[in-house]
């Protein structure tokens, strides 16, 4: 029996940081900004770190590290990334047994380029996004307490409504942190599984995008989560902290003061964090603050794992102080 079994992308992690990549302005761009290098030039690179990542083992290594029994579910390449990603993750303590390597594509891998201020991504999808119904052993991962659904892309995000129905049917519990698929053209559905879902960790704008409701008329917003959601509605807001509605009382936290190295994981580690204290029996007070402290410590380093905690760590930062504010319409 497990405590808790992930999906999700795993990702091969290649962080590529130079003064040599410059930030123009270029209004071809969203952000009316580029990143850019001459054409023809020679880059040299200031550092050059390997890493593992993926929504899918960055929150089962979160919570194998806090003594939980953990498994993931997902598909990596026939090649020495997924092999080290499933090697990593059995280190770590995560059960590997239900990890598949396919031959049909390559382990997905990510090239974050990171300048003094800037960062841009190069995404390949490769094969955990080909995740189907036939790759997952749907007999054996019925035993454990609690599904943690991380987002589905590509060919994947076609299994995320049987994943949550067989939980559900299976008196399974389930925490989700939905994708852009499900978020996007798969919104209607999503939709339609939220009074299954346990817990669903989203950030603001995501927020807006499920209620139709803007983020800064908060009460409101968590007012029609609590209609749409059967447990607990958490919504990050980045540098404001967090926001989370379990339907009586909306209970909001900030951040402790830090310096940070690198973002890349630190959602991951605050809805791992979130979810793993809600597992072992804490309140959701005591989630967020643990959350918190999780993703704190993991921006301190790059890559997503580097600076998880380990159970009974908590890091040098303070718990964060955690209002409650009892819902209107209760």
């Amino acid at each position: 029996m497990f405590d808790v079994i992930t999906f999700g992308s795993a990702t091969r992690d290649i962080f590529v940081r130079s003064q040599g990549f410059k930030i123009i302005d270029c209004d071809e761009f969203i952000s009316g900004k580029a990143m850019a290098v001459g054409a023809g030039a020679k880059i040299y690179i200031d550092d050059l770190v390997f890493a593992t990542g993926g929504g899918g083992t960055n929150t089962a290594a979160t919570f194998a590290l806090q003594g939980l029994k953990t498994a993931y579910v997902g598909l990596v390449g026939n090649d020495e990334s997924g092999h080290e990603i499933k090697k990593e993750l059995k280190d770590l303590g995560v059960e590997t047994k239900f990890v598949k390597e396919i031959e049909l594509a390559k382990t997905p891998c990510s090239i974050i380029l990171s300048s003094e201020k800037e960062r841009s991504i190069l995404v390949y999808e490769g094969a955990s996004h080909l995740l189907s119904e036939e790759d997952i052993n749907w007999q054996e991962i019925k035993k454990t307490q609690w599904f943690y659904v991380a987002g589905l892309s590509g060919k994947s995000s076609e299994v995320f409504k049987k994943i949550i129905d067989f939980a559900f049917d299976n008196r399974i519990r389930i925490a989700v942190n939905p994708g852009k698929e499900q978020l996007g053209e798969r919104l209607e559905e999503l939709k339609g599984l939220l009074n299954k879902i346990d817990i669903l960790l989203v950030n603001q704008e995501e927020a807006s995008q499920i209620t139709g409701i803007d983020f800064k008329e908060e009460e409101k917003l968590f007012s029609k989560f609590d209609e749409l959601v059967s447990g607990i509605a958490v919504m990050s807001k980045g540098p404001e902290g967090v926001a989370v509605s379990d339907g009586q009382t909306i209970y909001r936290a900030g951040i402790p003061d830090s310096l940070y190295v690198d973002r890349t994981g630190s959602g991951d580690a605050f809805g791992s964090g979130f979810v793993a204290k809600i597992i072992k029996g804490g309140t959701i007070q005591e989630a967020i603050q643990f959350g918190t402290a999780n993703a704190t410590s993991t921006i301190q380093q790059v890559g997503a794992k580097k600076g998880l905690l380990k159970k009974d760590e908590w890091g040098p930062w303070p718990k964060v102080e955690v209002r409650e504010e009892k819902l209107s319409n209760n």
